[in-house]
């Protein structure tokens, strides 16, 4: 593996009950890079996630930088409604695992908070009490607390208000500069796949590509990845 790679996946294949859902998937991702992940749904982009963690039996070749550390930012995350349970326990459930103690724990819990949009004074409040909006920035503070080497995002943004779009991006970008993390995430928006991203990568049942958004995000790649649906795309893409 090359000095600045943090992944290197080759030839994965995943397959329920015999279906194929990955096949013959290769990519690299290096250091401060980030890759979008683009394609209908149902291609398994979400299984793809599943198998880098470790979750689903895959076959190939799935190969992590040493002392890697990983956040995972999910798609849905299920929340008990009528549970007590406060925001602040919610992420003291962590302690035990954590570097640090209590007091500077929560010092640095509330400045990851900030970044993603939220007052720290969220921490008193029940976790089953929080708008979809605010769990999701939640996850996006929880996935970044330890300042992983590589961050995977399942649809960050989806369901969510357009200023925290944004709060996302930009928070992707800073980290990459400031931290040098890795940022794997899949995405519907081409738009900010064209500004963000590095590397894309499209995934289909029936084809598979890998390259710069200028090398991907053609009119013609996209017709054969999402077949020929009316699609939105950035201008600089539109031929």
């Amino acid at each position: 593996m090359e000095k600045d790679v943090v992944l290197e996946v080759k030839n994965l294949s995943v397959a329920f009950e015999r279906e194929a859902v990955l096949r013959g998937i290769s990519f690299s991702v290096k250091r401060k890079e980030a890759l979008a992940i683009i394609g209908p749904n149902g291609a398994g982009k979400t299984v793809l996630f599943r198998a880098l963690l470790g979750l689903v039996p895959y076959e190939g070749t799935i190969a992590w930088a040493d002392n890697i550390r990983i956040g995972y930012v999910p798609q849905k995350f299920m929340v008990d409604r009528g549970a007590p349970l406060t925001v602040k326990e919610f992420f003291l459930l962590q302690t035990e695992h954590f570097w640090m103690p209590q007091k500077e724990f929560l010092f640095h819990l509330e400045h990851e908070l900030r970044l993603v949009g939220l007052d720290p004074i969220i921490l008193e409040k029940p976790v089953g009490e929080l708008s979809g909006g605010q769990l999701q920035r939640l996850l996006v503070s929880w996935a970044m607390l330890r300042h992983p080497d590589v961050l995977l995002f399942d649809e960050p943004t989806a369901g969510i208000d357009v200023g925290f779009e944004e709060t996302v991006y930009q928070l992707i970008h800073r980290v990459q500069d400031e931290r040098g993390t890795a940022v794997l995430l899949i995405s519907h928006d081409l738009n900010f796949v064209y500004r963000y991203a590095q590397k894309v990568l499209c995934v289909n049942k029936d084809m598979v590509c890998h390259g710069s958004p200028q090398e991907v995000l053609k009119p013609e790649e996209l017709a054969r990845l999402f077949g020929s649906g009316k699609l939105y795309l950035h201008e600089e893409t539109k031929g």
